[in-house]
């Protein structure tokens, strides 16, 4: 069985608010583990959370970004796009491309897409066409 969890799961995580959804969140994740099935995570969510805990809970970028690689790295959750590999990325808080356009692209160059944009920032990722 492989769950895919929403962003009201991995904000309860990363939060521990409100403590009982949160246990309640931490008990899925047992559950899956007991059973040996993996949690997923979908681009979507990581960055639906991203922006979630700046705007309502008051987090820096450097702070929201940190939670989220520490959730992800320890791998108990399984993400199913680029984000880990774009939250390793040095710098990411202040980067240009930002985060969220990093995943945009990391998602087309999984599809062995090229992306197109305006932003001269994204020069500096692989199969951009800046327009």
């Amino acid at each position: 069985m492989t769950i895919g969890l929403d962003t009201s799961v991995v904000l309860r995580l990363l939060l521990g608010q409100p403590a009982e959804q949160a246990a309640r969140a931490v008990a899925l994740l047992d559950e899956l583990a007991t059973g040996h099935h993996q949690p997923v995570v979908s681009d979507l969510v990581v960055a639906e959370a991203y922006f979630a805990l700046q705007h309502h809970y008051g987090l820096s970028k450097t702070d929201a970004l940190e939670g989220l690689r520490r959730l992800l790295a320890d791998g108990e959750i399984r993400p199913l796009g680029a984000a880990a590999s774009v939250l390793a990325t040095d710098g990411l808080s202040s980067a240009k491309p930002r985060f969220v356009d990093r995943l945009i692209h990391g998602a087309y160059v999984a599809e062995t897409c090229t992306m197109a944009t305006f932003e001269k920032a994204a020069r500096k990722l692989k199969n951009v066409r800046i327009l």
